[in-house]
């Protein structure tokens, strides 16, 4: 009874924020979907109360009075993942380019028409491993490199410089892959609960999550009958179904929950491979010029890390390796100053 009654105001605040995307949404397309969405859930919430004994009442919570605020603020698109954790259906067509406000398809990147298009849309996927690896990187070797020359800068011995480093790299590294593990469990126990329920909605009521399916399609440039034709076929396969709801209106790849225990060993050593680039020449005993080899090394790496974030940006590579090495140049220079007048006051 208890799961019921949850069931049934998760499905009464997604179509309170239906509603409210609606609302906010100066697509016309768009609007529609989400209302027929708001519809589709309000319906859906009918069903669910038949398994309560007595009528319940809904009042939004105060999350749900927020997220509609921030609606207003900032717009469906930039709150799509706020929606998406809320269970608001539909929060797909906002992956990607803005489509055209005519409700045709968007240039150059054609909705699918058949079941072998979806198939092949939803095979299409990128893990991010290797930017979050590249920011990883740069975390640790911006955050040391400042840690190394505020001591160096307040006088201290060789010894001292790298046993604070070494404590710095240990600490950033164990905070970073603790901070992700936490991170990528909340969120993975989210989307898994999330998909949980979209199986269980599939197994009562299929019809109506195929018709929901075909009101994405609809919004997206799929002539409606089609759009319920590829639906109902998609819906005869329970895994193919679940799979592709869960992209369509939840707006998470199944395939790509995310590992916590990956996250963290990844998050941890590629922070400790950052940090460990200022300690090399107090690690092999260049004691004397320790500080301008530091910031050498520490340079090179960041106009390195700086070029290759341009695989991401599209920007020009020297450009985006040149403000990479500025912005760190000037955050280490900053920290040296600060410790040499704090080593000029002890």
């Amino acid at each position: 009874m208890a799961d019921a009654a949850e069931r049934w105001r998760s499905e009464k605040t997604a179509a309170y924020l239906s509603s409210a995307v609606a609302a906010a949404e100066r697509d016309p397309t768009r609007a529609k979907l989400f209302r027929d969405m708001a519809s589709s859930a309000e319906a859906q919430a009918v069903i669910l109360a038949k398994d309560l004994k007595s009528a319940p009442t809904f009042s939004p919570s105060l999350r749900s009075r927020i997220t509609v605020l921030l609606l207003g603020i900032f717009g469906p698109r930039a709150m799509r993942h706020v929606l998406s954790a809320s269970k608001v259906r539909g929060v797909s067509v906002y992956r990607g380019k803005v489509a055209p406000t005519d409700g045709g398809a968007a240039a150059g990147h054609p909705w699918p028409t058949s079941i072998e298009d979806v198939t092949r849309e939803h095979k299409n996927y990128g893990s991010g491993t290797l930017r979050a690896g590249v920011f990883g990187v740069n975390d640790g070797l911006v955050s040391n490199t400042c840690l190394v020359m505020g001591v160096a800068g307040a006088g201290t011995s060789p010894s001292v410089i790298l046993l604070t480093g070494v404590a710095g790299l240990l600490a950033g590294a164990f905070s970073m892959g603790a901070g992700e593990f936490i991170s990528m469990l909340s969120q993975k126990e989210m989307f898994e609960h999330q998909i949980a329920q979209e199986k269980d909605e599939l197994e009562r009521y299929p019809k109506e999550e195929a018709e929901e399916l075909a009101l994405i399609y609809e919004a997206r440039g799929v002539p409606i009958e089609e759009a319920r034709h590829i639906a109902k076929h998609l819906i005869e396969n329970p895994d193919k179904a679940l799979d592709t709801l869960s992209r369509e209106e939840l707006g998470l790849n199944p395939d790509e929950l995310g590992s916590p225990i990956g996250a963290a060993i990844s998050s941890f050593l590629t922070f400790s491979a950052g940090a460990c680039l200022p300690l090399i020449p107090y690690v092999f005993g260049f004691s004397q010029h320790g500080v301008a080899i530091a910031a050498a090394i520490s340079g090179t790496a960041l106009f390195c890390v700086g070029a290759a974030l341009s695989l991401f940006s599209g920007r020009n590579a020297l450009l985006g390796g040149a403000r990479m090495l500025a912005i760190g140049a000037a955050a280490a220079t900053a920290t040296y100053f600060i410790g040499s007048l704090f080593g000029a006051t002890v």
